[in-house]
């Protein structure tokens, strides 16, 4: 993907959040590699702080429609935060994070899988029965040791009662693009 890619998806995310708040509908570019299956999130930052994160896990509709589709539920759908409101709208910042297929992560004990871990480098997916919850690469910012990092998924997932090794852990990579990094080069998204 190429910065220039990751201009259209930050526009499609920014056009997917203007008609979540009564803006015009979005109009797909028909561009093959926007046709193609995609997993992506999108983020909101507004005053540096997080105002929404949404997204899918695994590559199942147009890549433009997933971005355009998780733009609308990050503004009005993520159960931490009330619905983004028109007057907002303009304040956000969007990230757009493309995701690769996940692959398992075998470990024998948890120590093992506390080393085998990229941080800044890995998204992970925990799961065990019907629960199941990730964070992006982006969270090792906030959670730089991978032991502190999974016991924080594990709440996230609801499955802190039950030891690691019980769990199935998959872990992905991304590639991703923010709006204020195009507007400190110079590029309007």
């Amino acid at each position: 993907m190429t910065s220039e890619q990751g201009l259209t998806l930050l526009r499609l995310a920014r056009a997917g959040v203007h008609a979540a708040v009564g803006g015009p509908e979005v109009r797909i570019p028909r561009e093959d590699w926007l046709q193609a299956p995609g997993a992506s999130f999108v983020t909101l930052m507004r005053e540096g702080a997080l105002r929404g994160c949404i997204g899918t896990l695994e590559a199942w509709r147009p890549l433009a429609e997933d971005v355009v589709e998780n733009a609308r539920a990050c503004a009005l759908r993520d159960p931490r935060f009330e619905p983004l409101t028109a007057e907002e709208y303009e304040s956000v910042d969007i990230e757009v994070s493309l995701l690769s297929s996940s692959e398992p992560l075998l470990f024998a004990d948890e120590e093992e899988l506390y080393e085998r871990l990229r941080p800044g480098v890995d998204g992970v997916i925990l799961s065990a029965g019907p629960r199941r919850a990730t964070f992006l690469p982006q969270v090792w910012e906030q959670l730089p040791d991978p032991m502190e990092f999974m016991a924080q998924l594990q709440r996230k997932a609801g499955l802190q009662d039950l030891p690691l090794r019980a769990c199935t852990v998959r872990r992905y990579t991304v590639r991703k693009w923010r709006e204020a990094d195009f507007a400190a080069a110079g590029t309007k998204s």
